[in-house]
């Protein structure tokens, strides 16, 4: 049986090549070449207790750290599943010949967000980048004799059901002239597709190819999803052409400092409100900052990232990526001059509702990386990304194959699921039609949402976008545009429901963590209507200690 990954990002080239040393063969579907995925973007690192550095670092303390910064609502058996597992996968990506900083045979770590120890392997702020070229050159070996075969540029339409069982999915080749009959893939189903940045174009660090539109595609299908209130602001990003542009934390993790003028002079506000961490506080606890500093009347907008008095040899050794960057895009060198910046989207917290094995509630459907909801709670630890798409993809693919050799569905549900599929080919002809998204439409539901879903949030403006949204359902639009419309229904009363403030997501209206909202709140479609409600963390209150 041929396992169907859709997505070649850093999660599906783990899970495909996990597949693969297990001699399962896979198809691994992606409407971009590896190469260009968001997982390439990904700058700061990669978390592991390796404790190189002399600071007696264990796994427990990355357990207790990705914990308290998620609001203690991630299930800790899972967190303490990927802590474990990191420092032998950084090992694993160094003998696949990633280039981690390193002194002779000793991995260099630098300090990020949220954590007092150094746990964060680098390769300058190019990581993701590098870490992709391994994994890349790795699956192509594979590749070469059969066993992971690719479907570039193709996009997955829907998943394809019998029995409330996910027997495979519907793909189609992007490339191809004119109206193409979709190509029917059976087998089990691992999603990796990315963030939702398409449902907030021009806003995300992230590209918009990661859509949003396989996620919405399965939650109008009856797949559960849960944390869609928490969204990601990264502290430090700067506006270009049509995105935001992240300035690594590995800048801050080096020495630099946030600031805005008070009364005329420098307020190097982290500083002196958190003197312990300072500048690497968690990011949501450093935009929110940076939200009330600019609503302060006695300070002068912009906040500036301070980077001048990092020394020459970590600009040349460690961030020189990032310097070339900003003196690119900006005109300006970081190491001469601060550089304004503001809060942007960068991650997604919620998505498709896991299990602690990556398995979602329908049978034969599993998911991996930042389009599902595991590991990060109310708020996502720098450089646990990387961690959490190469474990999670590995997790995801190690279960499918439990799925598989168990005997997964019976075979002949998938014969009954594929005469059905033939048969409804002639429904599909046109589906290209149905799979279009205005450039109006996209613009709308991103202003409504982002009119509600800020850095700082109120019950009034949420149930004020919700009514927007409700207005667009009266419109003619495609399937793939009520599916996003059915998508961004369900973040706003996901909002809504949380009625308390816990990491990214902070109702100025319940300022207080409230613990009765210690779980992810679930939203699942019934065909009708959304039904949104809470499951409880597997963490007890001895947690918060």
């Amino acid at each position: 049986m041929t396992v169907n990954i859709i997505g070649a990002g850093l999660a599906g080239l783990s899970a495909a090549l996990t597949l693969a040393k297990l001699n399962i063969a896979c198809n691994l579907v992606s409407l971009q070449p590896s190469e260009r995925a968001q997982s390439v973007l990904a700058a700061g690192g990669i978390n592991g207790a390796l404790d190189t550095m002399g600071e007696n670092d264990t796994v427990r303390e990355h357990i207790s750290d990705t914990m308290r910064a998620g609001g203690y609502i991630s299930d800790e058996g899972a967190v303490t599943d990927i802590a474990e597992h990191a420092p032998d996968i950084i090992r694993e990506l160094a003998g696949l010949g990633v280039p981690f900083h390193s002194e002779g045979s000793r991995l260099i770590l630098r300090n990020f967000g949220g954590q007092k120890k150094k746990r964060t392997a680098f390769a300058k702020s190019s990581t993701g980048r590098m870490i992709m070229t391994a994994l890349i050159d790795e699956a192509r070996k594979y590749e070469a004799n059969g066993i992971i075969r690719r479907y570039a540029h193709h996009e997955f339409i829907k998943l394809i059901q019998k029995e409330a069982v996910c027997c495979g999915a519907w793909i189609r080749d992007t490339y191809a002239a004119g109206e193409q009959t979709p190509i029917c893939l059976l087998g089990p189903v691992i999603l990796a597709v990315g963030g939702m940045n398409g449902i907030f174009p021009e806003m995300t660090t992230g590209t918009t190819a990661n859509s949003g539109d396989a996620v919405a595609a399965v939650f109008r299908q009856g797949v559960m999803l849960s944390n869609l209130e928490m969204i990601q602001y990264h502290p430090t990003t700067i506006a270009i052409a049509g995105k935001r542009c992240l300035i690594s934390e590995a800048a801050r993790g080096e020495g630099g400092r946030l600031y805005i003028r008070r009364n005329h002079e420098k307020w190097y506000f982290m500083e002196d409100r958190y003197p312990e961490l300072g500048n690497l506080m968690p990011r949501d606890v450093v935009s929110k900052e940076m939200d009330f500093c600019l609503r302060n009347t006695e300070c002068e907008p912009p906040v500036y990232l301070d980077m001048t008095g990092i020394s020459k040899e970590i600009w040349k050794s460690r961030l020189s990526d990032l310097r070339d960057e900003l003196i690119y895009y900006l005109s300006i060198d970081p190491a001469k001059s601060p550089i304004p910046v503001s809060p942007g989207i960068h991650y997604f917290m919620g998505g498709i509702d896991v299990d602690r094995s990556h398995a979602t509630g329908m049978p034969g459907l599993f998911a991996a990386g930042e389009c599902c909801s595991q590991y990060h709670g109310a708020n996502r630890l720098g450089g646990n990304s990387l961690l959490g798409a190469i474990y999670g993809g590995k997790r995801a693919a190690l279960s499918t194959a439990e799925y598989v050799s168990s005997g997964g569905a019976e075979e002949i549900l998938y014969q009954h699921a594929y005469h059905e599929a033939q048969n409804s080919l002639k429904d599909m002809e046109h589906v290209s039609s149905g799979l279009a998204v205005s450039e109006k439409l996209k613009n709308k539901i991103r202003d409504i949402l982002s009119g509600a879903m800020g850095i700082v949030r109120n019950e009034k403006s949420l149930e004020k976008a919700l009514y927007e949204l409700n207005e667009l359902e009266g419109e003619d639009l495609t399937e793939r545009e009520q599916n996003r419309v059915l998508l961004a229904r369900a973040i706003l009363l996901s909002a809504i429901h949380r009625r308390e403030s816990r990491g990214a997501h902070f109702r100025e209206d319940y300022p207080a963590q409230d613990p009765k909202y210690q779980g992810l709140v679930t939203a699942l479609f019934d065909g009708k209507q959304i039904k949104v409600g809470l499951k409880q963390s597997t963490i007890g209150a001895e947690g918060h200690k």
